[in-house]
């Protein structure tokens, strides 16, 4: 979009991890080691990482692909799973703003779509869904 002036999604990220490592939120990340029954290969270092946490409440801020809000779920279920969690909240650019942007995002409107079809299936974690939009 040559001459537009767009959202950065590097910017913004930083500018939510600023605000709430002030709040108190810190990072939240579970080592472990993959290993598989009768599979000889074991994968050490491997980990899930979640943005935010403070006080059981987990936040991802996601401006990346659809792919990536979706995974962020399967996320939230394994810390609510390990008692980690109480709520997952995922912070996802609306349709309008997702336009905005200056890389290929997705938008939160088909998350929601998709949650809602799911059926209390997945994710069974509390979720909060909060679509962002800049004036």
């Amino acid at each position: 979009m040559r001459g537009k002036a767009l959202y950065s999604p590097k910017s913004m990220n930083r500018q939510f991890r600023d605000a709430f490592n002030h709040r108190g939120f810190s990072e939240l990340r579970d080592t472990y080691t993959i290993s598989i029954p009768n599979y000889d290969i074991q994968i050490s270092g491997a980990y899930k990482q979640i943005d935010f946490v403070k006080d059981k409440t987990l936040v991802e801020v996601q401006f990346g692909k659809y792919a990536f809000m979706f995974y962020d779920l399967a996320k939230f279920q394994y810390f609510y799973n390990e008692n980690k969690c109480d709520v997952g909240v995922e912070i996802v650019p609306c349709h309008p703003m997702m336009k905005q942007m200056s890389t290929g995002v997705s938008y939160g409107e088909q998350l929601i779509f998709d949650i809602e079809r799911l059926k209390r299936h997945f994710p069974s974690v509390p979720l909060k869904v909060i679509l962002i939009d800049a004036d």
